[in-house]
């Protein structure tokens, strides 16, 4: 504390500022290890009607295989960088289905990710989620 009698109280201030501001971001950085997810077996709950419905996932380097109750769908799976990627049908029913999805992976922790989702296009309409990998 000598040396901070010594400095001008402006430079006192940013130091502390700057002490300050490299201790929050450290113990608030999100882990990112989006590699670890471009392959695999999948689960994603989520709440329809007040029910938790379940669809289940594949996922190679370019195609996701994607089961949920009886309806089995397939996309391309395009990655951009390793957090982010598009989905495109491969045989869209409807318009609706032809517009492709951006997801982006906003968080990782163990065998699960946070992620959000939209139309390409569309990005005033994101959806957040969360996947688990189960293989």
């Amino acid at each position: 504390m000598e040396v901070l009698k010594d400095l001008h109280p402006v430079n006192n201030f940013l130091l502390l500022v700057c002490f300050g501001s490299l201790l929050f971001y450290s113990c608030y950085s999100v882990n990112r290890d989006c590699e670890n997810f471009h392959t695999g077996s999948f689960e994603f709950r989520t709440l329809i009607k007040g029910e938790i419905k379940t669809s289940y996932f594949s996922r190679t380097e370019n195609l996701e295989i994607e089961t949920y109750g009886e309806k089995v769908d397939s996309a391309h799976i395009r990655w951009i960088n390793d957090c982010e990627c598009i989905l495109t049908k491969i045989n869209p029913k409807s318009n609706q289905e032809k517009r492709p999805v951006q997801i982006k992976i906003l968080s990782t922790k163990g065998n699960s990710y946070t992620f959000e989702y939209s139309l390409v296009g569309k990005s005033e309409n994101k959806q957040r989620g969360t996947i688990k990998k189960i293989k």
